[in-house]
């Protein structure tokens, strides 16, 4: 006969006060049993008679803050020995099925025991309890317990010790839970690695240097900051040129919600709720009046990035500075973040005045996440710090998947792991081309699969023969003897958005709009700007933008004027007797123009992009190099959205599957209005042609909703502007993942478990 009742809970239950919780709630209830933590979740074990509708409820009613659960199954269980109190017993292994916990920024309690001089962790830049502070940045095996964790070389001291057990504790197995004494510290370094000061003096230095004027290379918990004042115009400036950074914009932490308010920034409740959220992202607003920074922050742009201290160490820095600082990625110029210290001291040397270092591991990265906050919606841009890894529910027909390995895209990479209905998607990582990102990358994989002792059944990755996580795919899958599945690229895109959007694998066929640099067509050449019809097992070419030359291969994502001069040899005859010629007069278009007409390394592609960096030559606000990724673009979206929309003249019809160019180029040469009228006209005819696209298949196929993912999708102005004219469909698109190549893993694992279950003898070698 069963004497005892089992309850097996999933989700986010490890690592969030949920075992306390669990035994508070025991008492309470005067209940007697045990509970711990294994590869499963949370396992709860009861004596018969319990009322488990109550419990069950309770357990849901009160959960800790940064707990979900998913499901609280039910089971009967025999006891071997009858319990006389509830308790909570050593952590179990097995299969993983439970969630490890995104880092959670800096709980209110533990920001006033900061700032107290009465309390013990007063200044102490490592506070944290079961509400907080790191988690996944310092795991390196479940279960989620400190012998598992960068704080197994800290062992905790008597008063440390006694919170960690103590049921009754904010701390109670708090993993990272340190105070100044057992804890990490902190100490300033110069250029040479000698110490100049440490704890609290360390502190005051690196404050005083900021406030100097000089760059100060931080270690926080994901990764290192480089920060100077926000307000000194020379200090960002040599940052800028230190970094060999010269336009891209940069981050702000400023010290409140109420100093943004002082600004002249309406900080709406959303705002603030995004601000304060536990990941507490960068986030993407736009430029306010009274603009109080440096005007170096963010040239020639209508947005800045800016984020709320999230960690202790950030809390402290602020409260000394009492105002904002530059906080951008850690790293040289071409190389990816660094993550150790002799890896600042060593790559950092040429940007860096002092290093605020600190004597924690990190052990995997995690960069900060990106969001635009705009008409009171969240848009992801890059989803990390705070974000990753919490798993995605899919959607109806994802049940009893095999476990896929997407590999994700070659630039802003990030892949997926699918298993059990619930996917998980790294970190951002960056661009593969770099091999000590490659490297960072395929670490970053070998953790997630450890930790969540995952072993893929299949990998699926890009359809390019060139990308590196292609190459790498075909590798791997010959080394474990598992299938490679190849996905094309904007079938991706339309299917990550898919997903989020919640459509079952049996739902109804979408039109999407897939525009971007560049992606892998199914013709084998480039694609960048196409209206597909699409579901998760297929992706059918309806019409796009025209293939057009890129000069120099490569070259042409950099230099905008051969975009330009590729368009008007291909559209615009007689352009050399025009004004526009003008434009490419200090350039070398008379060579390029022969490699052009003799297809000399000038690959075609329908690119969005590359459109967006002719349109912007044409107009010469980016013209002879771009300094990051869709710099042209974005100049060309704020000059377009510096003036009220108006009428004009400009247009780009459709001819049989094409957008006629050579239409727009004739009418949007010929259109004589300012600057910011001609690049608003360009985003006017660009979202009229592809809405028009849409329309005609739409119709054709009776479909009823529209999708809109690639990469240009996150420009605003062109996004709203296809929404207004597509008003009779349902237009969807990403909001909790990018809808850039930051979210195409999500899509790739999505298409490969569909094929698995359309055509299971697929996945067998």
């Amino acid at each position: 006969m069963q004497n005892g009742i089992q309850l097996r809970i999933k989700g986010k239950v490890q690592g969030v006060g949920f075992r306390p919780y669990v035994w508070q709630l025991a008492h309470q209830c005067h209940l007697y049993g045990d509970v711990c933590n294994d590869g499963e979740g949370v396992l709860v074990r009861l004596l018969s008679g319990t009322d488990i509708a109550d419990f069950t409820q309770l357990l849901y009613q009160q959960c800790p803050p940064l707990a979900h659960i998913e499901s609280i199954q039910p089971q009967s269980f025999e006891w071997d020995e009858l319990p006389d109190k509830f308790s909570i017993r050593h952590s179990g292994t097995g299969r993983m099925d439970t969630q490890v916990i995104p880092d959670a920024a800096t709980c209110e309690s533990c920001q006033r025991e900061l700032f107290d001089p009465d309390n013990r962790r007063f200044d102490h830049p490592f506070t944290n309890c079961t509400h907080c502070g790191p988690r996944f940045t310092i795991i390196r095996q479940m279960p989620y317990d400190r012998p598992n964790t960068a704080m197994a070389d800290f062992p905790l001291c008597p008063e440390c010790q006694q919170e960690y057990e103590s049921p009754v504790d904010r701390r109670f197995h708090a993993q990272p839970n340190a105070c100044p004494v057992c804890g990490p510290e902190i100490q300033l370094y110069n250029k040479v690695g000698q110490i100049l000061a440490s704890k609290q003096t360390a502190l005051m230095q690196a404050t005083q240097q900021l406030l100097q004027g000089n760059i100060v290379a931080i270690k926080g918990i994901g990764g290192f900051h480089l920060a100077c004042d926000a307000t000194n115009d020379e200090a960002v400036r040599k940052l800028r040129q230190r970094k060999h950074r010269p336009t891209k914009p940069l981050a702000v932490m400023v010290p409140s919600c109420e100093w943004l308010t002082e600004q002249g920034i309406n900080v709406s409740d959303g705002l603030r709720a995004l601000l304060k959220s536990t990941a507490s992202p960068i986030v993407l607003v736009k430029l306010w009046n009274r603009y109080r920074l440096s005007d170096e922050i963010a040239p020639k742009l209508r947005e800045i990035g800016i984020m709320l201290p999230s960690n202790p160490l950030q809390h402290l820095l602020m409260a000394a500075a009492k105002h904002p600082l530059v906080m951008t990625s850690g790293n040289a110029s071409g190389k990816p973040p660094v993550l150790t210290n002799e890896e600042a001291l060593s790559d950092l040397a040429d940007i860096a005045d002092v290093w605020l270092m600190h004597n924690r591991d990190i052990i995997q990265r995690a960069d900060d996440s990106l969001v635009r906050y705009h008409d009171g919606q969240a848009e992801m841009l890059r989803r990390a710090r705070g974000y990753v890894p919490d798993a995605i529910d899919l959607p109806a027909g994802f049940e009893k998947s095999p476990s896929i390995l997407a590999l994700g895209a070659d630039l802003k990479n990030t892949f997926c792991l699918l298993r059990d209905k619930s996917a998980v998607l790294s970190q951002h990582l960056g661009d593969l081309d770099d091999i000590d990102i490659f490297q960072q990358y395929q670490n970053a994989i070998a953790l997630f699969e450890s930790i969540y002792r995952f072993k893929p059944e299949a990998l699926v990755g890009d359809m390019h023969p060139n990308y590196v996580s292609h190459r790498y795919g075909k590798q791997l899958s010959e080394q474990l003897q598992i299938p490679f599945i190849q996905v094309q690229h904007h079938h991706a895109h339309i299917a990550a958005v898919m997903v989020e959007q919640g459509i079952p694998i049996h739902g109804e066929k979408v039109i999407g709009l897939a525009l971007d640099g560049l992606g892998y067509g199914d013709d084998n050449r480039l694609w960048g700007g196409e209206c597909l019809l699409v579901d998760y097992a297929s992706s059918q070419y309806m019409g796009g933008l025209p293939p057009v030359a890129m000069p120099g291969g490569e070259l042409a994502s950099r230099q905008p004027w051969r975009n330009l001069l590729a368009h008007l040899q291909q559209f615009v005859p007689n352009w050399q007797n025009q004004s526009i010629a003008s434009v490419l007069t200090p350039y070398p278009y008379p060579v390029i123009q022969k490699a052009i007409e003799r297809g000399i390394n000038s690959p075609t592609a329908s690119s969005t992009g590359r459109l967006f960096d002719a349109v912007a030559a044409a107009l010469a606000i980016c013209t002879e190099n771009i300094s990051w990724e869709g710099e042209a673009a974005c100049q060309l979206e704020a000059l377009a959205s510096s003036c009220p929309l108006s009428e004009h003249p400009v247009s780009l019809p459709i001819i049989g599957n094409y957008l006629d160019l050579a239409t727009f180029w004739q009418q949007w040469l010929n259109y004589q209005a300012p600057k910011a009228q001609r690049a608003q006209a360009f985003h006017m005819a660009l979202a009229q042609g592809f809405a028009d696209l849409a329309r005609r298949a739409a119709h054709q196929y009776k479909v009823k909703k529209i999708i809109l993912s690639g990469g240009v999708m996150h420009n605003q102005l062109l996004r709203s502007l296809l929404i207004e004219k597509l008003n009779e469909f349902e237009v969807l698109s990403a909001r909790q993942f990018p809808m850039g190549d930051g979210g195409v893993a999500l899509g790739q694992a999505a298409i490969a478990f569909t094929r698995y279950r359309s055509y299971p003898s697929y996945f067998k070698l």
